[in-house]
């Protein structure tokens, strides 16, 4: 199942205020790069950031 059009403008407008960042279409589904960088992706209407040593710690108190 593809990611619906309207679930990417929801997670492109939340992301919106973030220089530096940018999505590139991949059969259906979505790449998401910040300063360049490959830092997660939308698939089957989820948003996956991958799971680096920031964003562990960003995620480990929440």
């Amino acid at each position: 199942m593809a990611t619906s059009k309207s679930y990417f403008e929801f997670i492109q407008e939340q992301l919106s205020e973030l220089d530096g960042i940018a999505f590139r279409a991949m059969m259906g589904e979505y790449i998401v790069y910040y300063c360049g960088k490959v830092v997660g992706g939308i698939y089957d209407d989820r948003f996956l950031v991958k799971p680096t040593v920031s964003a562990k710690k960003a995620y480990a108190g929440s």
